[in-house]
């Protein structure tokens, strides 16, 4: 199985769960699996902008973004950015 990381912020909407083991085949099915999935896509689905994803360390956006093929191993890593002005 897969292994999703969320950031505390993020966690902190799901009883302050940081990993999640995840059985998806995809980033997409992964992250629409989690409790906190509406945190981290919009409502077309797609990555919120602030929300950066990576794969073993590889950005999912450099790549095929949600459609990113997970192997059982893989680590994903939610990265929650901050912006203000």
């Amino acid at each position: 199985m897969a292994v999703v990381l969320v950031p505390s912020l993020v966690a902190a909407q799901a009883s302050g769960k940081k990993r999640f083991e995840v059985d998806a085949g995809t980033v997409g099915e992964a992250l629409r699996g989690l409790p906190v999935s509406d945190l981290l896509l919009d409502e077309r689905g797609e990555l919120r902008r602030l929300v950066n994803v990576y794969v073993d360390g590889v950005d999912v956006r450099e790549s095929d973004g949600l459609d990113t093929k997970l192997a059982p191993e893989a680590e994903v890593r939610v990265i929650a950015a901050i912006a203000g002005g």
